[in-house]
């Protein structure tokens, strides 16, 4: 490797590292191997990888080292790391969804989204940890190791990517793969300083993800910086006839439309969420820095309000909670004992709910997602922005197993709409934590969000710098 120690390539992110190795300035042998002693030294740290693939990870390596050599790259993946949430199956790999259940858990096929990332030549790192089914946590009685917030161990990851966060956040890896279905992308993103979106329900395959809430699971990118996450999201986008969610419609690609500004675009400033009593001033105030920002690169803000916060996040609950225990009804029956304790208490919510329950949030989410489109087309505004979180990430020890009932969740309304919405880093609050917004767009116009959340990246790089530890 020319010049490049595991001091430097770790900061790098995917674009930079794909030019690196176009130009075959590092080898993707050498940017493994870089890696894996990273992931070997801050792993025991903060436990993001429940299992480690370096031996596929060195002999793929090898392979795309072999394909650039003649000239036949597969692209601007090929020899990328990568690692994916341990809910994402993959074949001959254990995929154990942060569940002692499923500890020997090893599926015979892969997940669309991993073949999709294969196909491009990037390179599997490993499988990263996720609260328990994607819903508990943290749980300190759960069979993995959780994930530890490497700004302050002591404060929460956000769930249920969490081990993407850290891994992201830490730089043992340039690229993960998340899934969200009331924020477990945007939520770590936040809350461990890295980007992500969620991407338009259906634009991305879920075949091969286990459920959580299938009507309300997205997969999508995580990564350093947003350009990175359009990467990742032109090449695991795409129809897939072989699941039920996934949609028949193709978006342009979105990582050569990024622009570095925002002139012409109307940004609508969501105030009555911004100004809840939940919000802290540090997050509000950092919401409204960042449309000064935006304002500089030319875009014009628009102040608009959407239906109650409140509304958006009880339809999406009932709706999770109702499905979620539709998943692990006969799990409960045979092995309740086994399942950590947020786990179950919180999946069992589920069984205190009704069928009319149920149908009231579907009927409500149709109403809400009607009006939320209503409302941008009747302002004519581009893309919705509002706090990424309410607040810093909470302690471990203040997590309750209902601590998510206490106050709106402020990421549901992009879940219950299935529209596109990415976290941005905006700075850091007084304790030294993260901060975030969303960048919320209509469905399918994943690419104005992310070129939104690109153009702020390219005048604020102190906020994609990743944890010095």
């Amino acid at each position: 490797m020319t010049n490049f120690s595991d001091d430097s390539i770790h900061r790098l992110s995917i674009h930079e590292l794909s030019q690196l190795l176009q130009n075959k300035t590092v080898s993707a042998s050498e940017l493994v191997q870089s890696l894996i002693e990273r992931i070997e030294k801050y792993n025991p740290v903060f436990h993001p990888f429940i299992t480690t693939t370096f031996e596929l990870a060195l002999s793929q390596a090898k392979d795309s080292d072999a394909r650039r050599f003649k000239a036949r790259s597969l692209g601007p993946l090929d020899g990328i790391p990568v690692a994916l949430k341990d809910a994402y199956d993959t074949k001959g790999v254990k995929t154990t969804v942060g569940s002692w259940l499923f500890r020997d858990r090893v599926p015979v096929e892969d997940c669309a989204v991993w073949e999709r990332l294969a196909k491009a030549g990037a390179i599997l790192m490993g499988k990263l940890e996720c609260t328990e089914f994607c819903l508990g946590g943290p749980s300190k009685d759960a069979y993995f190791p959780m994930s530890l917030n490497p700004h302050d161990k002591s404060r929460y990851t956000g769930g249920s990517s969490s081990g993407a966060g850290v891994a992201l956040a830490t730089g043992m890896i340039p690229a993960a793969i998340g899934s969200d279905t009331g924020g477990s992308i945007r939520i770590p993103a936040s809350f461990c300083g890295v980007a992500g979106i969620k991407p338009t329900y259906g634009l991305v395959s879920l075949r091969g993800l286990f459920p959580l809430s299938g009507s309300l699971d997205h997969a999508g990118p995580m990564a350093r910086t947003s350009r990175d996450c359009a990467i990742l999201l032109d090449e695991i986008s795409g129809h897939d006839g072989r699941h039920p969610t996934s949609v028949n419609r193709s978006i342009a690609p979105t990582s050569p439309a990024l622009s570095e500004h925002c002139e012409g675009l109307v940004i609508g400033l969501v105030t009555n969420f911004t100004d809840i009593d939940a919000v802290t001033d540090a997050s509000r105030n950092a919401c409204l820095r960042a449309m000064e920002v935006m304002t500089g690169l030319g875009a014009k803000i628009k102040r608009v309000e959407l239906p109650d916060l409140w509304d958006y996040t009880i339809a999406n609950t009932t709706i999770m909670s109702a499905e979620a225990y539709a998943v692990h009804q006969e799990r409960f029956a045979s092995s309740l004992e086994k399942i950590s304790d947020l786990t179950r208490h919180r999946i069992a919510l589920g069984a205190f709910l009704s069928a009319t329950d149920y149908i009231t949030a579907q009927k409500a989410r149709r109403l809400l997602a009607r009006k939320t489109f209503e409302i941008m087309n009747e302002q004519q505004v581009d893309v919705l922005c509002y706090p990424g979180m309410l607040s810093d990430p909470p302690e471990i020890d203040h997590v309750t197993r209902y601590y998510y009932l206490n106050s709106p969740l402020i990421t549901a309304p992009a879940n219950l709409t299935g529209a596109p919405c990415a976290s941005l880093r905006v700075g850091y609050s007084d304790t030294n934590m993260p901060m975030s917004i969303q960048i919320m767009g209509r469905p399918f116009d994943d690419g104005t969000v992310l070129s939104v959340a690109h153009a702020y990246e390219t005048v604020t790089p102190e906020f994609s710098k990743i944890v010095e530890i």
